[in-house]
């Protein structure tokens, strides 16, 4: 049976250890989370996922790769690599039932980035990799494009051992994250961060945001894509993880004059959605001003020089 997952790894159920735990807490109570009020709620079913399943005993940790095997063109608006197919959320989520059903799995839960779960703490304890200063999951001899999901069972397994940051020296990820979100006490600010700002944040663009986001309307990849591991990542084939045909053909036209209508049609089941027709419409209105601001900067600098 092949779903697709690159690896897994399996870790004993339990309440995390008091390191993470006080990590988790003293990042909410600096309100390093920015607006997201979310990650302030089930603070201890996140801590113990016990709680959130009767019997739970393992955690199966799987990762699938999303890496592209189609971009979009450079010289057009991009978006995070991680959203150009269908919704992650129900594409892991419904092959982990699959994976639950072939083993004949009867009491079980699945998740993916649907509950309040740790799924880096997780995948790192069933021994799948390590967090980097990122803070993504890095698989080693893989990168770090991979979306995590958990199966829950309330059976004893034979359990992974976790293996040893491989990250060494390297602080390229903090070196290339535009707006400084990613600090060397590897905690992140996440109001800082672009992904924050051009997908959950429901106000206006920071102007720092608005300063670093270029052409990108969506997300925000350069902490990964400056990470030595993901120079061996190799492109899903995954059918439901393929941009659609629509989008790879979006000119900055297209963009600019998107309709209600086109957005629902365009990004149906796409996990996109998350930041709304609104906000989508705000980030490409700001991309489109930073690049006039570029375009009026470099005609000036030209004019200057050809008048000396």
């Amino acid at each position: 049976m092949n779903l697709g997952f690159f690896t897994c790894g399996i870790a004993r159920a339990g309440t995390v250890d008091k390191v993470t735990s006080s990590h988790i807490l003293h990042w909410l109570a600096d309100h390093d989370n920015a607006g997201m009020d979310y990650m302030n709620n089930y603070t201890e079913k996140r801590l113990n996922p016990v709680l959130l399943m009767d019997g739970l005993k393992s955690i199966v940790s799987v990762a699938l790769n999303y890496t592209p095997s189609k971009t979009l063109p450079k010289d057009q608006f991009q978006l995070s690599a991680y959203a150009l197919g269908q919704d992650y959320h129900e594409v892991v989520k419904t092959k982990l039932r699959l994976l639950a059903e072939h083993f004949q799995f009867k009491h079980y839960r699945v998740f993916c980035d649907s509950a309040p779960i740790l799924e880096r703490y997780w995948a790192e304890k069933a021994g799948m990799g390590w967090t980097g200063r990122n803070h993504q999951l890095i698989i080693p001899y893989a990168g770090s494009m991979f979306f995590l999901g958990e199966l829950f069972l309330d059976q004893e397994l034979d359990y992974d051992q976790p293996m040893k940051n491989r990250c060494g020296n390297c602080h390229r990820c903090i070196d290339a994250c535009p707006t400084h979100a990613l600090r060397k006490d590897q905690e992140i600010d996440a109001n800082l961060c672009l992904s924050y700002q051009l997908i959950e944040n429901r106000g206006e663009l920071s102007e720092k945001a608005k300063e670093k986001m270029g052409n990108v309307i969506y997300g925000c990849d350069r902490c990964q894509l400056a990470c030595p591991w993901n120079r061996f990542a190799g492109p899903n084939h995954i059918p439901e993880l393929q941009p659609r045909e629509a989008l790879l053909k979006m000119t900055k036209k297209d963009w600019e004059n998107l309709t209600v209508e086109e957005y629902r049609k365009l990004f149906k089941g796409s996990a996109i959605k998350r930041a709304k027709y609104a906000g989508l419409m705000r980030n490409i209105k700001a991309a489109q001003e930073a690049s006039e601001e570029i375009r009026k900067k470099k005609a000036d600098n030209h004019t200057g020089i050809s008048n000396s």
